[in-house]
């Protein structure tokens, strides 16, 4: 197998060292300034629920539930503030789900984008459990933009989060462009 080798100087300068083969071989860098972004070292976490959040019937709120980090590839997640800011321009697929439990109810779940609603999703559940999720693409500027998830239940009365589920209760994003 032939290699590509990459050497620097204190310039700033770089060459590349194509190997001795047959046929083409093509590098594409992209004119970008700062920090390039290639597969496999853009940010993403996942932060899921261990704990069980009361609700008031039709009072939005801020889920606080997402305390259980599975992993956070560039430290981004405030699991004490359940707010993802991004360190990377870019567009970000985003996730999240979570477990009404024990609800007669519409159980509303949201994303919201620097302190307001970016999208929503209701569950049109006729009783027992909910389990909304939400999805979504969005472009964050990788310094001042924030993600947060919002619950809200419109009718009965119970809680969101189930203790130790997070097959439902989860709250994600991942890099998948740079700006």
């Amino acid at each position: 197998m032939a290699s590509i080798n990459i050497a620097g100087d204190t310039s700033g300068s770089i060459s590349l060292t194509v190997p001795s083969v047959a046929g083409t071989n093509t590098v594409t860098i992209p004119a970008n300034s700062g920090v390039v972004m290639v597969s496999g070292n853009m940010p993403t976490f996942r932060a899921v629920s261990n704990i069980t959040q009361s609700l008031t019937v039709n009072v939005t709120t801020k889920a606080t539930c997402y305390t259980t980090v599975q992993w956070d590839t560039a430290s981004c997640y405030n699991s004490s503030t359940n707010r993802y800011t991004p360190n990377v321009a870019g567009y970000y697929e985003v996730k999240a789900g979570i477990q009404y439990g024990a609800l007669s109810a519409q159980p509303y779940i949201y994303i919201y984008k620097n302190g307001s609603v970016y999208t929503r999703y209701n569950l049109i559940a006729a009783s027992g459990y909910g389990n909304p999720f939400i999805t979504g693409l969005v472009y964050m500027n990788g310094s001042t933009d924030y993600l947060e998830v919002y619950l809200e239940s419109d009718a009965g009365s119970g809680s969101a989060g189930t203790s130790g589920d997070n097959n439902y209760c989860y709250f994600s994003a991942a890099m998948i462009r740079g700006a």
